[in-house]
């Protein structure tokens, strides 16, 4: 391998990966991705379409997942910084409802795996972030799912500063609880 280290967690599936750079006065290089490494690491995935978006300080984006057509989804940070999260949300797992956060950054250059059967989100830590994410599955937007981000029943450690509100989209806002995703889709 050599290219990339990878960190399995305490959450089975998820997977930090950081790549080997390269750099000197004029800068750095670093593959963001390569089939045969990520292949010996276990991640054989397919990846079938990649997303950016862009942030500012406080926006916290998620929990998402796709309910009939979910993604393994390859994540990271091409500028500033995020606390990205992912909650295991499949059926029959012994770590179902749990999370796992991860610090991102452009600094460093970590990656973040998150299989199908997961709820992702992140927070913005820094004034503005980047990120980019490769999904395995395309995008349907008819088959949304999200779970609230402060669930109690989760219990997301989320770092946000005392006495601030994230700033979040109107759908995220909307979104219940674990105990109404199981309802609705587990049981």
């Amino acid at each position: 391998m050599g290219k990339i280290t990878v960190e399995t967690c305490e959450i089975e599936g998820l997977k930090v990966i950081t790549p080997t750079v390269f750099g000197d006065a004029r800068g750095y290089f670093m593959e963001t991705y390569n089939y045969n490494d990520y292949k010996e690491a276990g991640i054989t995935q397919e990846f079938v379409q990649d997303n950016q978006s862009a942030s500012v300080r406080g926006v916290l984006r998620g929990l998402h997942f796709q309910i009939n057509y979910p993604q393994d989804k390859l994540v990271r940070v091409l500028s500033g910084e995020v606390y990205d999260v992912a909650v295991d949300l499949r059926p029959g797992s012994a770590t179902y409802g749990r999370w796992f956060g991860v610090l991102l950054s452009a600094e460093n250059k970590k990656q973040f795996f998150v299989p199908k059967n997961f709820a992702h989100g992140f927070y913005v830590l820094s004034d503005q972030a980047e990120f980019a994410y490769k999904c395995t599955d395309f995008y349907h937007p008819n088959d949304e799912g999200g779970i609230i981000w402060n669930d109690p029943a989760i219990g997301i450690d989320w770092p946000i500063p005392a006495g601030t509100q994230p700033i979040l989209s109107d759908k995220d806002m909307r979104h219940q609880g674990l105990d109404a995703f199981t309802r609705q889709y587990r049981s």
